[in-house]
């Protein structure tokens, strides 16, 4: 696990477009925090870094949105969810194993549907106001590249 601190709107989004800008097709992100931790201002930044023009909004009551950027960006948001069954109508297995990008949302609550190979972000915040506490973990090659890219080790 890498934790790193961002202090302040222009570092965390900083860190999100840089993010953004390393992920390819196929990535998928699971993000966790509490509410108002920022889970969505990091969306917003990796949208940026792949090129999304398009403003990023939660998901919240429709589930999912998609954007096009330089490959399509996948953003769910499953809170409201009970659990994974209740992504079985959405056909979610087509926006996970695509040639896009996919950024789920309390990821934890659905993980056990996940891919394993992923990315996993938790969200906290830090000590002073605008401060965020970000930990990265995940399995795979493509983890281990992105880690080394955004050189946080």
């Amino acid at each position: 696990m890498v934790k790193i601190v961002l202090k302040g709107l222009e570092e965390t989004e900083e860190f999100g477009k840089k993010l953004g800008s390393l992920l390819q097709a196929g990535d998928l992100i699971s993000l966790t925090g509490d509410l108002g931790a920022g889970k969505t201002t990091l969306t917003k930044s990796i949208g940026l870094g792949l090129g999304v023009a398009d403003y990023i909004t939660s998901p919240t009551f429709t589930l999912i949105n998609e954007y096009r950027g330089r490959v399509m960006l996948y953003h769910f948001d499953v809170y409201r969810l009970e659990g994974a069954d209740d992504l079985l109508d959405l056909g979610y297995e087509d926006y996970f194993y695509s040639n896009g990008v996919t950024i789920v949302e309390w990821g934890d609550k659905i993980e056990n549907i996940l891919p394993e190979e992923r990315i996993n972000i938790n969200i906290e915040k830090g000590k002073e106001l605008d401060e965020r506490i970000v930990s990265l973990s995940g399995k795979g090659e493509r983890f281990e590249k992105i880690v080394r890219e955004l050189n946080l080790n």
